[in-house]
């Protein structure tokens, strides 16, 4: 098996990763659904919403290794670091759960995204600006399938909408972690890279609350509860996750079709 990496920990790098690696963590999720989604159109839109993040996560991780000036590229840092060494936001790395679970996780996750996205076209980056450029349009348009899906499913049937409320309840308390600021997104924020996340919270719960509201569902009240994978501290999910990604990589390194 092929060992690990080691990453170089420089505060820009990090940045750049947590977003790469939440986009690539969460595509793997979604591809869990190719050929299981409930209906023939909607296999083929999850499956090209991956498609989407893969490339943007392809973006940001080849970047990063131009920042990190250790040599990686985007198959090393995708496949061969440790799990410490991924920075992706918790909720990415949950299991797949229901399809009410997975629309609604994706309406976090791209209003989150489109945020930052437009904020990331100004970025003192060129090469981060010119990424952003390109994805904010990937991200409005899975926000807005998202949002649809989750009117219809909360405003729908009772088995539909309680559906809803409990994949709401179980994902609301992993959306804490993305918004708390740390160094290394005060040292984005000194350096003209990024945005703190944190700038982002308001707007991004005055567009969920309402697309909640038209699908009559309820926010949870706030809990002190913080998830850590953003820090590399990640739940019990995302090892099982990195298993079948790497699988491959680690046991024919640098395999070509």
């Amino acid at each position: 098996m092929t060992a690990s990496i080691q990453l170089q920990h420089k505060p820009e790098v990090q940045y750049l990763l947590r977003i790469g690696d939440t986009a690539l963590i969460h595509a793997q999720r979604l591809g869990e659904w190719c050929g299981h989604a409930p209906v023939l159109e909607e296999d083929i839109a999850l499956a090209n919403v991956a498609l989407d993040l893969i490339g943007q996560s392809r973006a940001l991780l080849t970047h990063a290794g131009v920042l990190e000036g250790a040599g990686h590229d985007e198959d090393q840092l995708a496949f061969l670091r440790d799990e410490r060494d991924y920075f992706n936001a918790t909720i990415a790395e949950l299991p797949r759960g229901d399809f009410a679970f997975t629309l609604l996780r994706n309406l976090f996750l791209a209003t989150w995204s489109r945020l930052l996205w437009e904020r990331l076209q100004d970025s003192g980056d060129a090469e981060l600006a010119a990424i952003a450029g390109k994805a904010v349009k990937e991200a409005r348009y899975h926000q807005e399938h998202a949002s649809g899906w989750v009117v219809r499913l909360g405003d729908g049937t009772a088995e539909s909408a309680a559906r809803s409320k409990a994949a709401l309840v179980l994902l609301w308390p992993y959306f804490a972690e993305i918004f708390d600021d740390d160094a290394i997104d005060d040292a984005a924020a000194a350096s003209g890279l990024g945005p703190r996340w944190s700038a982002l919270a308001d707007d991004w719960r005055a567009e969920l609350g309402a697309v909640l509201a038209a699908a009559k569902l309820e926010p949870p009240a706030e809990r002190t509860f913080r998830s850590t994978g953003k820090t590399g501290v990640h739940s019990e999910h995302l090892g099982y996750v990195l298993a079948e990604m790497q699988m491959l990589q680690r046991t024919y390194p640098g395999g070509v079709w």
